[in-house]
């Protein structure tokens, strides 16, 4: 039986680990060819490595996102060697918790950093694959988060808020704009996931990390693996009728 991506050719962002890695090698398993992207070449090699392994088709390749220039050559590369793109997940981000009331130097530097990558970023891989996706009617998943609605009581960072609601309010321009052509874009809103990215906040603050689990209805973190279903249905046929929304993997944080 063939897979619910099956001759489908997919971009995955910042899949070198975490929700990234887990998308990317489910859907190599839904059978997707991958071009495995991250800036870390080495874990997207370790990523295209273990789908390989698996049975799976993967390319690593080494891209930061926020440098406009690279994108582009990178979808001209991808193209060429895996072929015409048809999924595209902007997965790759950074967090950081330091509040605006913070020292004024690293306010403005996680700023400036979160920018760049969690909103500039995601438009310049879009922009970059946009001829390929409009080319294959194809589908874009972008990573949004509880933060695109909601600022955390919990201490964070103001620009990872403004960011996420960024990404929301992209999603829904571009669900607007490429329908016409056949291309649906969506995004999901992950709760609190154990990934390599909140490792130390983990290990070091442990009532924080309590605070989100008393706060989901579910009672109990996310993993990367939670991620993977929301991201191929959004991809594959079955969401054939979807577009310009978020689908929340949260818990049911935002419920309560």
């Amino acid at each position: 039986m063939p897979g619910l991506l099956e001759n489908h050719i997919a971009v995955v962002t910042g899949a070198g680990s975490g929700i990234g890695r887990a998308i990317a090698v489910g859907y190599a398993r839904e059978g997707a060819s991958l071009a495995v992207l991250d800036i870390n070449g080495e874990a997207a090699r370790e990523t295209a490595k273990q789908i390989a392994d698996a049975g799976g088709k993967a390319q690593a390749f080494t891209l930061d996102v926020t440098d406009r220039a690279a994108c582009r050559a990178m979808a001209a590369e991808v193209e060429a060697k895996v072929g015409r793109v048809s999924v595209l997940v902007n997965n790759a981000g950074i967090a950081r918790r330091n509040g605006i009331t913070a020292d004024p130097d690293t306010v403005l530097k996680d700023w400036q950093d979160i920018m760049a990558i969690n909103l500039n970023g995601v438009f310049n891989v879009t922009q970059a694959f946009l001829a390929q996706l409009r080319a294959s009617k194809g589908r874009i998943v972008n990573l949004g988060s509880v933060q695109s609605f909601v600022h955390l009581r919990t201490p964070t960072s103001p620009a990872y808020t403004t960011a996420k609601h960024g990404v929301l309010g992209f999603t829904k321009a571009l669900a607007a704009e490429l329908g016409k052509d056949g291309v649906r874009v969506n995004a999901i809103g992950p709760g609190f996931i154990e990934t390599p990215l909140n490792a130390a906040t983990r290990a070091n603050n442990p009532a924080l990390v309590q605070t989100f689990i008393d706060h989901t209805p579910l009672g109990r973190a996310g993993k990367p693996e939670d991620i993977v279903g929301p991201a191929i249905f959004l991809a594959c046929d079955l969401s054939g009728y979807v577009t310009g929304t978020i689908l929340m993997a949260d818990g049911g944080y935002r419920t309560v």
